[in-house]
C-alpha cells in the first residue's frame, strides 16, 4: 500500500454488560440460539424531531419502504420489547458499572442524568429510537504515554440482532433478545494518528472494560466504531470492527481510500468537468441485449425486468480507479445502487467487455447514449422501477465524486475493506425520553464505587506473572490480546497449567485465525471445558489445536460430541503398552538391523496412531522402555 496521508481517527466502543435484566425491563440478559416462540410484522414511521427537523439518516432508511418482522422469547422478551409497555426505571446494577467506567478514567460524572431517544429506524429498535443516557465527560487514559481524551460515556440499550434478510418481499427479520441489553458506550477524542495507534486504543479501553467485571465476552459482545478523516478529507463513521486485529486495517484502508477519492476529484477538475456536465437521462437500452449471453443479463431480462443505462461525459477510466485493495470506484456506485435492493446486474465501461457481455453490445451502448471515446456509462438489470432507483442512487454518489469525499456511515467488511450504509446521521437525531424520570447520582454514591474499583490491567499483568509464573514474553502477548481477564478465570476453573493456558489463548488462537480457521466460532465455554478435559487427563494436550479446528468448524455440536468425531478420547497407559507392542513387533526387521537407531521410526509410526490422544513424552518414554527390553532380550 503506498504511504498514507496523515490521519485523524476517533473511537467509539460498545461492550455489552452481564447483568441480571436488561436495561429498561426484568428481562434476563440472555441472547439464546433455539428457535423464536413467536413473532410479529411492523413497518416504522418517520418522526421530526423537538425543533422539527428531519435527520437525513433516518429518512434514508425510511425511503427503502420496509417491514419488519420481529421474533422474540417468552423467557427473555417482553411487552417492553415489543414497545407495547412503557420502559421500567433504568437497571442500576448496569449504571453503577458504567460510573464505574467513568472513575477508571477520571472522567466527570454528570449531576442528572437524563434518558434520550436516538432515531434509528433501520428497524432495529420496535420503536423507532434507541433509548442512550449520558453519564460522563471529560476523561482521558494513557496510551504509549499519550494522553487520549474519553469525551463521552453512555449507558445504552442493545439493538435487536439482525436475522435475515428478504429483497423479493421487503423484509427485514430481527430477534428481540438482545435489544434491551445495556451497553457501555465510550467514545475517544480524535486524536488517534496511526492504524496501529487506533488498535492500541481500543485495546487498552476493552481492557479497562473487562476489568470491571460483569461485562459479556465473545463475538458480538464488544463492538468498536471508528471515525476517520484525512486532509482534504471528510468525516467517515465505520460501525462493526469486531476485531482488534482488522482496525488497523481498516484504518489504512479508509485512509487510502479517502486519499484515492480526493484524487479522483482533482483529476475530475484537471478534465474540466463540474456536476452540470452530468445529467441523469437515463436510457432503456434492452433492445441491445435480446440476444446477449451474459447469464447476469439474461436472467433479469427472462424475468421481464429492462436494461438501463446512465451515460457519465468525460469519466473513462474514472469507475476502474481502485480506491481500496480489490474494490473500485464502481464499486461505490454498486454499493449504493444495491442499497435500493438486490438489483440484478450492476456493470461499468470500465469493466466491459466482459461478464459475457461482448465488446459489439458495449458499443452499441455508447450509441444508443451518443458517448464518446473518453465518456463512461453504467449499465443496470433488473425491474425498470428498480433499475431507475438504482441509477438515481448512483447519480446521486457520482455528483459526489466533484467535492472529493462524501461524509457517510459504512460497515466493515471482513477482509478490512468498508461498503456504504447510509448517510451520516444529523442533530435532529436525539431527543428527551418522556417515561423515564431523570437520575440524580449522589457524591456519596461516587464516593462508595470509587473504593470498589478494579486494579488496572498493567497491575493485573504483573499479578499475574508473579503469581502464574509466565515468562516475560507470555505475559505481554497475553496483555496484547483480548483474554487477559479470561486467562486467571480459565485457570482457577479448570486447574489447567498456567503456562498451558495462556499459550492456547494467544499463539494457538493466533495461528488457527492465520490458517482461515473461523475461531470467532470458539466460544468462551468451548475453550473452558477443553482446558477441564486437559486437566482431568481427559484429553491431551497436544489434541488441542485439532479440537479448537473442528469446533471452529462444527460450532452447532457440542464438545463431547467434537471429540467423539475426533476419536480424541485419552489413551490408558496400559492400551498404549499394547499399541506399541504391536508396532515393535511389526519393526522387528528394522529393529534386528538399526537397534536403538529403530526409536525414530517406530516412535513416528506411534504417534501417527496416538497423536492427541496422549502425552508425547509418555509415548517416548514407553517405546524407549519397550525398544530396550527387546534389544536386551
Amino acid at each position: 500500500m503506498a504511504s498514507l496521508p496523515r490521519i485523524k481517527c476517533g473511537i467509539e466502543i460498545h461492550q455489552m454488560l452481564d447483568t441480571e435484566r436488561k436495561l429498561f425491563c426484568a428481562c434476563p440478559t440472555v441472547v439464546k440460539k433455539e428457535k423464536a416462540d413467536y413473532s410479529f410484522v411492523r413497518r416504522l414511521r418517520l418522526a421530526r424531531s423537538e425543533i422539527g427537523e428531519v435527520d437525513p439518516a433516518a429518512l434514508f432508511e425510511f425511503e427503502k419502504g420496509l417491514s419488519f418482522v420481529y421474533e422474540g422469547y417468552h423467557e427473555n422478551t417482553c411487552l417492553v420489547e415489543m414497545d407495547e409497555e412503557p420502559p421500567h426505571q433504568p437497571n442500576w446494577e448496569a449504571l453503577e458499572l458504567a460510573l464505574k467506567f467513568a472513575l477508571l478514567v477520571r472522567a466527570h460524572v454528570v449531576d442528572e442524568i437524563h434518558v434520550m431517544r436516538k432515531i434509528v429506524i433501520d428497524g432495529s429498535n420496535t420503536t423507532g429510537f434507541q433509548r442512550t443516557m449520558l453519564v460522563a465527560v471529560d476523561g482521558h487514559i494513557s496510551v504509549n504515554g499519550k494522553e487520549v481524551p474519553i469525551e463521552t460515556i453512555c449507558l445504552e440499550e442493545d439493538a435487536a440482532r439482525k436475522m435475515e434478510e428478504d429483497p423479493a418481499r421487503r423484509t427485514v427479520t430481527y430477534r428481540l433478545d438482545r435489544l434491551g441489553i445495556p451497553l457501555i458506550e465510550v467514545a475517544t477524542g480524535p486524536v488517534i494518528e496511526t492504524p496501529e495507534e487506533a488498535r492500541e486504543v481500543a485495546h487498552y479501553i476493552g481492557l479497562l472494560l473487562r476489568s470491571l467485571g460483569r461485562v459479556k465476552r465473545g463475538l458480538g459482545t464488544i463492538r468498536q466504531d471508528l471515525n476517520i478523516s484525512i486532509e482534504g478529507g471528510a468525516r467517515v463513521e465505520i460501525k462493526g470492527v469486531q476485531y482488534l486485529d482488522l482496525i488497523p486495517i481498516v484504518v489504512a484502508n479508509e485512509a487510502q481510500r479517502q486519499k484515492k477519492l480526493l484524487e479522483i476529484r482533482d483529476e475530475l477538475k484537471r478534465r474540466g468537468l463540474s456536476e452540470d456536465d452530468i445529467l441523469f437521462s437515463p436510457v432503456d437500452v434492452t433492445g441491445v441485449f435480446k440476444n446477449t449471453k451474459s447469464k447476469v443479463a439474461r436472467s433479469a431480462l427472462e424475468k421481464g425486468g429492462v436494461a438501463l443505462a446512465l451515460k457519465l461525459k468525460g469519466f473513462k477510466g474514472i469507475l476502474g480507479t481502485e480506491i481500496q485493495p480489490g474494490r473500485r470506484f464502481g464499486t461505490e456506485l454498486a454499493d449504493r445502487a444495491r442499497y435500493w435492493g438486490k438489483v440484478g446486474g450492476i456493470f461499468h465501461s470500465d469493466e466491459l467487455p466482459a461478464y459475457g457481455i461482448t465488446k459489439e453490445e458495449v458499443e452499441e451502448v455508447k450509441r444508443a447514449l451518443g458517448a464518446g471515446d473518453e465518456d463512461a456509462f453504467v449499465l443496470i438489470f433488473d425491474e425498470k422501477e428498480k433499475a431507475y432507483k438504482a441509477l438515481e442512487a448512483v447519480y446521486a454518489r457520482i455528483l459526489e465524486a466533484f467535492q472529493g469525499v462524501p461524509e457517510e456511515t459504512r460497515a466493515a467488511n471482513p477482509d478490512g475493506t468498508t461498503r456504504f450504509m447510509r448517510p451520516r446521521p444529523g442533530k435532529a437525531r436525539m431527543y428527551p425520553e418522556t417515561d423515564v424520570r431523570p437520575i440524580r447520582i449522589p457524591r456519596e454514591l461516587l464516593s462508595q464505587l470509587a473504593e470498589e474499583l478494579p486494579e488496572p490491567p498493567e497491575k493485573t499483568l504483573e499479578r499475574l506473572k508473579r503469581e502464574y509464573r509466565l515468562s516475560e514474553d507470555l505475559a505481554q502477548q497475553l496483555f496484547d490480546s483480548e483474554h487477559l481477564f479470561l486467562f486467571e478465570e480459565l485457570v482457577k476453573k479448570t486447574g489447567a497449567p498456567p503456562v498451558l493456558v495462556a499459550t492456547v489463548l494467544t499463539n494457538t488462537l493466533r495461528s488457527l485465525r492465520r490458517e482461515g480457521v473461523q475461531v470467532e466460532n470458539i466460544d468462551e465455554d468451548h475453550i473452558l471445558q477443553l482446558m477441564k478435559a486437559v486437566a482431568e487427563g481427559k484429553v491431551a494436550k497436544e489434541a488441542i489445536p485439532d479440537i479448537l479446528r473442528a469446533i471452529a468448524e462444527n460450532p452447532e455440536l457440542s464438545f463431547d460430541a467434537v471429540v467423539e468425531k475426533l476419536s480424541l478420547h485419552s489413551l490408558t497407559v496400559k492400551e498404549l503398552e499394547k499399541l506399541v507392542d504391536q508396532v515393535i513387533s511389526e519393526k522387528m526387521p528394522l529393529i534386528r538391523e538399526k537397534g536403538e537407531r529403530a526409536f525414530s521410526p517406530i516412535m513416528g509410526e506411534v504417534m501417527g496412531k496416538v497423536r492427541g490422544r496422549i502425552d508425547g513424552k509418555l509415548v517416548a518414554e514407553v517405546v524407549r522402555k519397550k525398544l530396550q527390553d527387546v534389544i536386551s532380550s
